[in-house]
């Protein structure tokens, strides 16, 4: 009896020993096969000019970090010509997947050939760009910036209603010269209030998205226009603050004398808005970060992924009660 209980025990060993070794090995086959295999990703950033393009930056970096994505970073400090040789480091590195943010839409064609040439798939992230070869790039990650201008006119239009004006004249301080982002919400904020013959725009200037021109433009704009001036509508929220100050420092009062209208969203053009001194800001949040991990990750995986790949944006405005509004996190 005591042999054959030896010998039962034995046998019980050996037989969970293999069950062991059977579940060990399924499960490593399972993890592997659900795994992403490594990525490196190569980024061009065109610049730190706004709070808004450094929260950009600092949420690609974070989500590289958490997706386990090698991130390759270079800033372009606003020249072309340095996301061209970005572009082609990251070429010569052999990166995976290569992303940027085009400072203009023209330019692009021969860097973006000798990507696909090298078999790089390219990702636009913010801002489009204009090629004559179709096919360059796989998506474009950003806002709808049309949309932008779109929902920035609507609200132009109900503030003049609600405070039963005539005539409405307006000055625009547009961002960089050719950008996407200028010429689309120029172009949706246009296409908006040409319907209603109250609006009439008398200047439009490029403020390159930057606080300092907002001001130089605010205030060439004060000098030659002064009273009749009714709204600003400015394509971000650093050259809107700039030109708040100009605003102030002229006499006027901005939100009340003056109606302010800014896209961005930032917490500092937000908490603004919340003193009544800027009328409407329109979303773009620069929180793309997991978007573009995620995309990235699928076409390494040779997966197909949508053209056009828009974040949801509303915008803030003197109609709403902002008090519940959470922090902006740029």
């Amino acid at each position: 009896m005591l042999f054959r209980r030896k010998k039962g025990w034995k046998s019980i060993l050996a037989i969970c020993a293999m069950l062991l070794i059977t579940m060990l090995s399924g499960c490593g086959e399972k993890k592997e096969s659900k795994e992403d295999p490594k990525l490196l990703l190569g980024f061009s950033q065109l610049g730190s000019e706004s709070a808004w393009r450094i929260g950009n930056t600092r949420d690609i970096e974070m989500k590289a970090a958490e997706y386990g994505v090698s991130l390759m970073l270079e800033n372009a400090n606003q020249k072309q010509e340095n996301q061209i040789a970005a572009i082609r480091r990251f070429i010569a590195y052999k990166v995976d997947v290569i992303a940027f943010s085009p400072i203009v839409e023209e330019g692009w064609d021969n860097v973006l050939k000798e990507a696909r040439e090298a078999g790089i798939p390219v990702i636009l992230v913010d801002r489009d760009i204009n090629t004559k070869e179709q096919g360059l790039t796989t998506c474009l990650i950003g806002a709808d910036f049309y949309r932008e201008g779109v929902m920035a006119g609507e609200y132009l239009i109900r503030k003049a209603d609600s405070l039963k004006k005539d005539h409405v004249r307006i000055v625009e301080i547009t961002g960089t010269e050719d950008s996407t982002p200028m010429r689309q919400r120029q172009a949706g904020f246009m296409d908006t209030i040409r319907k209603d013959s109250r609006m009439e725009v008398i200047k439009s200037v490029d403020g390159d998205f930057l606080k300092s021109r907002g001001a130089e433009c605010m205030r060439e704009l004060l000098t030659a226009f002064g009273d009749q001036i009714d709204v600003v509508y400015s394509h971000n929220d650093e050259m809107t603050l700039g030109a708040l100050t100009e605003i102030e420092q002229a006499g006027y009062v901005p939100g009340k004398d003056i109606v302010i209208i800014s896209v961005d969203g930032g917490q500092d053009a937000i908490n603004v808005l919340k003193e009544g001194k800027i009328n409407c800001i329109v979303e773009c949040t620069p929180m793309l970060g997991s978007t573009l991990m995620d995309t990235a990750l699928k076409l390494n995986r040779g997966e197909t992924v949508e053209r056009m790949i828009h974040p949801e944006e509303r915008y803030f405005s003197d109609e709403q009660d902002l008090s519940d509004l959470k922090p902006r996190g740029y």
